[in-house]
């Protein structure tokens, strides 16, 4: 890969950004990795809010391309890496429920959770229906088979995987049998283990940084 079209992944541990490395890894994909840390603020700085004016993780350069939003990555980089096997392309039929399931992470199923854990129930101004149905739905999807489109990985199943490992483990979504096999079954994944081992370490770090800081050290 030529410098111009170098891929750098912003990266945070212990957030969302986590999922878009293990997916990078995932696809075999050639990266760098920029870790930054919210607790020095380097989140909020002006060379990272050029990047991404939210201020949030993860971002994704490619060349002159900047990708932000964890859906809009996983499908760029899907795409970008076809040879690794994870992604449905035009003209194969599991294509549209593949993008159908991506987008209904951050249409429905993120928006359902917001309203849930806020106590706010919009009714019928609902872009998703109820949250009681988004649980339902995908439920229903994940019973089928091992993954969510019959025998084989993609690229979505890396990302729901993570999804629900972490909003199982911050009691967002109900403790289904269904839904704790599934996010197990990805979660034990090399690709997610070595990540997972890895921010112990930087998130040690990063508490000494932000301690060191706080203290007026450098």
């Amino acid at each position: 890969m030529s410098s111009a079209d170098k891929l750098t992944l912003y990266y945070m541990p212990g957030s969302r950004a986590s999922t878009a490395r293990v997916l990078l890894d995932e696809l075999g994909a050639p990266y760098d990795l920029h870790v930054l840390n919210m607790r020095t603020g380097e989140l909020k700085s002006p060379d990272y809010l050029a990047i991404n004016p939210l201020g949030k993780v993860p971002a994704l350069t490619h060349g002159d391309t900047v990708v932000t939003e964890s859906v809009a990555i996983a499908l760029y980089v899907g795409d970008l890496f076809p040879q690794a096997g994870l992604t449905p392309a035009i003209g194969d039929p599991r294509r549209g429920a593949y993008l159908r399931w991506m987008t209904f992470s951050a249409a429905c199923f993120e928006p359902a959770l917001i309203d849930k854990s806020l106590g706010h129930d919009p009714g019928s101004q609902s872009p998703y229906g109820s949250y009681d149905q988004v649980m339902e739905v995908l439920a229903d999807q994940l019973g089928k088979a091992p993954y969510l489109f019959g025998d084989r990985i993609t690229v979505a199943d890396i990302h729901w995987g993570s999804v629900l490992y972490w909003t199982l483990m911050l009691k967002l979504v109900p403790d289904l049998p269904v839904f704790t096999d599934y996010a197990e079954r990805i979660a034990a994944r090399p690709s997610f283990q070595r990540v997972f081992k890895d921010e112990v370490r930087l998130q040690a770090e990063h508490e000494a940084a932000a301690a060191a800081k706080a203290s007026g050290g450098t």
